[in-house]
């Protein structure tokens, strides 16, 4: 039995405190205000604990095989709350001697003109993007000077159970309703989607193999869907006829962005969705010898996560 810290308990660290209890580990899981996205599995263990104080991490993490970098701070807060705890979880792998498994996105990469691979230059062109690119290059930094030994899970926009992200519970509930949605960007654009298990799973993965470490990993994703064939496929799978989806007009994103910090803080992100935005997981497949969870699997667990 080995021992697991766990930071954030959002969809993707919830799934993996799960996969690591049902193995027979030993589990913490640390959130700041105590809330977990999915139920967690009898034993596992749950902390208070803010992440951004390397002390109290440190403590926490003392005796840790694995910390697992889950957290998520708020979207429009992440240039001051983001770096306070990437120091914190470097100080804290360090000092205990943990492996670091960050969850990680493809917002580094920048603007890009065709699919993005693991090899793909960091050249972020948002401040989301720096901030990212940042906690992985200064984490490498000290992996490559055996200071720390860590890996980075990197995922598209997720769907499944209780994923937050541009196409949410909000679209989703509008869609069984049978009412027209808007999205941010071109509706008709590819777009490479995440399944929040899927990313559990390779995380977990990468941390107890010391061929991963060092490098960043693409969560397995099936082909490219764009934003309506989405939602379409969602309808199907819940029985319920397609609805109209067009662009959400520029004022009315930016009419919301006065009243809405997370409204205003995706709009530098928005180049994600204005053209295709493709994410190729060939190399972990490979590796790791599993691909992504079946399309309907994914839809059917979306639809259990709107309520």
């Amino acid at each position: 039995m080995s021992t697991h810290l766990v930071i954030g308990a959002g969809p993707v660290g919830s799934a993996a405190a799960r996969l690591l209890a049902e193995r027979g580990e030993q589990v913490t899981v640390a959130t700041r205000g105590g809330r977990t996205a999915l139920p967690l599995p009898e034993g596992v263990r749950r902390i208070r604990l803010d992440a951004a104080d390397p002390t109290a991490l440190t403590e926490a993490a003392r005796g840790a095989d694995v910390l697992y970098n889950c957290a998520n701070p708020a979207y429009h807060r992440w240039a001051s709350d983001w770096p306070p705890i990437a120091a914190a979880l470097l100080a804290a792998a360090e000092s205990s001697g943990a492996v670091l498994a960050t969850v990680g996105n493809l917002y580094g990469y920048g603007a890009v003109d065709g699919p993005m691979t693991e090899t793909t230059p960091l050249r972020p062109n948002s401040e989301k993007g720096r901030i990212r690119a940042r906690m992985w290059q200064d984490a490498e930094e000290l992996h490559r000077a055996g200071r720390i030994r860590a890996t980075e899970v990197r995922s598209s926009d997720y769907l499944g159970a209780g994923a937050v992200g541009v196409l949410d519970s909000r679209a989703f509930k509008r869609v069984l309703a049978g009412k027209p949605v808007q999205v941010l960007g071109d509706p008709d654009a590819p777009h490479t989607w995440a399944y929040t298990g899927d990313a559990a799973r390779l995380l977990v993965a990468a941390a107890a193999d010391e061929r991963a470490w060092g490098r960043a990993w693409h969560t397995p994703s099936g082909p490219p869907r764009s934003q309506r064939q989405v939602l379409a496929d969602l309808a199907a799978a819940a029985g319920r006829p397609e609805v109209k989806v067009g662009r959400m007009p520029g004022p009315v994103l930016a009419l919301a962005g006065l009243f809405n910090p997370a409204a205003r803080a995706v709009r530098e992100t928005v180049y994600q969705f204005e053209r295709p935005f493709v994410a190729e997981s060939a190399a972990t497949e490979a590796h790791f010898g599993f691909g992504p969870t079946p399309w309907d699997e994914v839809l059917a667990d979306t639809l259990r996560g709107v309520s």
